[in-house]
């Protein structure tokens, strides 16, 4: 089921999660004319921790969503709360995996989860962050991560005996995290989890800023016996040259103080240059080659030239994950509505159209790769 996530949404308390259901997941399945739609929720960890406790709340969430015909197969779990306030940046990878608090919000999650997850799923997805940023990192911290999981695990094995469907972790990897990279998340996970309850989330933006191969990751992934539990379809934006001042200067205008917006470049040679946020791009990367930002930009809709959005990344990479099996659940999270420069500043409207757009660009999309992939057969 493709589903949007609602992170994009700022609700941080049950009431408003239920107002957004009317305000903006209605609006969108109704804008697209489709029966059912998919949600990835976003519960704030009070909201979680709150839902957990409370099963006839959890029933009537339930309820509310099936009445609307919206339906949910996965959380995003990685942003623990506050993820609209004036400045997030480093903040979103708080509490780290180290923290009991993140163990604590996590386990919330799959309470919930359990009760939300529609019928016809197979399984439920919970997307998490890769540990934490990477710095400071210490043994001890990565010790308290490996036992936090393995913790996890055991609830997730008590759950599915229970539920009958098992409730995943998708670890997803972010540049300038510990797990910066899937290569790194590849390694840092083999040999140290289940792979039955934890796999990785595929995020192409981050893919993108990466300048990693899709199928080449697709394929380093499911080697070590790993699954792709769950692709967030997003795009990051692009500077093909950075040496064009006009690209330089439209490129600083996506440079804003609420989100972090890490920024890589790639050189004629191969190296690859990294920094932690946009504003520092200018003063601190060579300005010679491909920089690719970790802003998350509408799918449908291109950014105004010379910058251009990296869907051939984000297409590649849905064409190397159905070529090797069924497919793992699918979200669209374009969470960045609200910062984007003027004059895409989003009202409540321009999200619920925006949203629409990107699903029926990302179901088109979906439905060209099957067709490519079942004509290659």
């Amino acid at each position: 089921m493709l589903s949007y996530c609602t992170n994009v949404h700022p609700a941080e308390d049950l009431p408003g999660v239920l107002d957004q259901l009317d305000h903006f997941a209605v609006p969108i399945r109704e804008r697209l004319g489709w029966d059912r739609l998919g949600l990835g929720i976003w519960l704030a960890a009070p909201v979680a921790a709150e839902l957990a406790a409370e099963p006839a709340s959890r029933r009537r969430l339930r309820a509310e969503l099936t009445a609307r015909g919206l339906a949910v197969v996965t959380m995003n779990a990685f942003p623990y709360g506050g993820f609209h306030d004036d400045v997030v940046k480093h903040r979103v990878f708080q509490p780290p995996w180290s923290d009991p608090a993140r163990l604590r919000y996590t386990l919330d999650c799959v309470t919930v989860l359990s009760e939300l997850l529609d019928e016809q799923a197979v399984y439920g997805s919970i997307s998490t962050l890769p540990l934490g940023w990477r710095e400071p990192w210490t043994s001890s911290r990565e010790t308290r991560c490996a036992m936090a999981l393995d913790e996890l695990t055991r609830v997730l094995r008590t759950s599915e005996a229970r539920a009958g469907r098992p409730i995943r972790l998708a670890v997803e990897p972010e540049p300038g995290s510990k797990l910066d990279n899937i290569a790194a998340a590849v390694d840092w996970l083999t040999g140290r989890v289940d792979p039955r309850f934890i796999g990785l989330c595929l995020d192409t933006c981050h893919l993108a800023v990466s300048f990693a191969d899709p199928a080449a990751e697709v394929a380093r992934i499911h080697a070590v016996g790993l699954d792709i539990v769950k692709v967030q379809l997003s795009a990051a934006l692009e500077l093909p040259d950075a040496t064009d001042p006009h690209g330089r200067a439209a490129l600083a205008g996506f440079s804003e103080p609420r989100y972090l917006h890490q920024v890589r470049e790639r050189a004629s040679d191969g190296t690859v240059h990294a920094i932690d946020d946009l504003p520092q791009a200018a003063a601190e990367l060579p300005g010679v080659g491909t920089q690719r930002v970790h802003f998350h930009v509408p799918l449908h809709a291109e950014p105004t030239a010379p910058l251009v959005a990296t869907t051939g990344v984000l297409r590649a990479a849905l064409a190397a994950v159905t070529a090797v099996g069924p497919l793992p659940h699918l979200e669209v999270e374009t969470y960045t509505w609200q910062v984007l420069p003027e004059p895409r500043g989003s009202t409540r409207v321009d999200v619920v159209a925006g949203t629409a757009a990107e699903l029926d660009w990302a179901n088109r999309t979906l439905d060209a790769v099957l067709a490519e992939e079942r004509a290659a057969v």
